[in-house]
């Protein structure tokens, strides 16, 4: 068992911490608001530090799950941040969705501090992380994932290594990708069943068996038809997620026409008042 701290408490790492503990790993949180972080400990122990570097301090693991490439940077560097905490030979491990360049940049910076960097975004939602049951794909070498794999086995369904640094985050824009534009696809479908008079959930028992069907499909057409959609990964952070693809795409001169439109359907959501809501609530601008 390993000494790990774990920063980022959110809907994600709160529960993988948690795994992490059940394991039997020493795990100590950070978290930026501390009450989360007194939460953490009171359900599963381990202990609560007041800044990421004393978190880190002592670590062989430190894993994050931040919001964004700006909160990652300050999590990982700074008089506070956790570079300066972790010991020659550490590995810090990734799970945010940031953008291939950030985590390039924090991995050299990792390189310079004599420590050992994987990124390592994860896909399953709330729920996957909750059950231990998340899809991990990672960048770095294959030493250091090799180090690192055992410990995100505590929530990991499966856990691949893609390539060098910044792949895990280019396989999780692919992973974004996929999800826009079945999801715009599903709405439409749904939406225009519920039109056509319907039952929707005989309909999909039927065609969930067949080529149309999908994991948004079983997961999320029940909700879909009950207009219900307060759970789940929040429509703001699929834009910031499909951003960070647009972006990437023309950098490197991919088209992604779907994406880019399925992406404005977002922002309809969100001028609607549901940027908490689940990313299934792209069927509410069709009705």
């Amino acid at each position: 068992m390993a000494k790990v701290a774990f920063l980022g408490l959110g809907v994600m790492g709160f529960p993988m911490a948690g795994h992490l503990a059940a394991k039997g790993h020493e795990v100590t949180v950070y978290n930026r608001t501390a009450a989360k972080a007194a939460a953490w400990v009171a359900k599963h122990q381990g202990r609560a530090a007041a800044t990421p570097r004393e978190a880190a301090t002592g670590a062989e693991f430190v894993m994050a799950c931040v919001g964004n490439d700006q909160d990652l940077a300050q999590v990982c560097t700074g008089p506070d941040g956790a570079f300066l905490g972790m010991g020659k030979g550490a590995v810090f491990v990734d799970h945010t969705t940031v953008s291939a360049q950030i985590t390039r940049t924090l991995a050299a910076d990792a390189a310079a501090h004599g420590l050992h960097f994987v990124d390592a975004p994860v896909s399953g939602g709330q729920a996957g992380a909750e059950n231990g049951q998340l899809s991990i794909m990672c960048g770095g070498t294959p030493e250091d994932y090799a180090r690192a794999e055992p410990v995100m086995a505590a929530y990991a369904r499966i856990c691949r290594l893609i390539g060098d640094s910044g792949a895990g985050q280019l396989a999780k824009m692919m992973n974004q990708i996929c999800i826009a534009g079945l999801m715009q696809g599903l709405s439409e479908a749904l939406a225009f069943g519920q039109k056509a008079g319907l039952d929707g959930e005989k309909v999909v028992e039927v065609i969930s068996q067949g080529a149309a069907g999908s994991w948004q499909m079983v997961n999320r057409h029940k909700t879909m038809l009950a207009d219900s959609f307060d759970f789940g990964f929040a429509v703001d952070w699929m834009r910031k997620d499909l951003g960070i693809c647009l972006d990437t795409a023309d950098q490197i001169g991919a088209r992604l026409p779907v994406t880019a439109l399925v992406d404005q359907f977002y922002k309809d959501v969100q001028l609607m008042g549901g940027g908490r809501n689940d990313t299934s609530s792209l069927i509410r601008r069709l009705r």
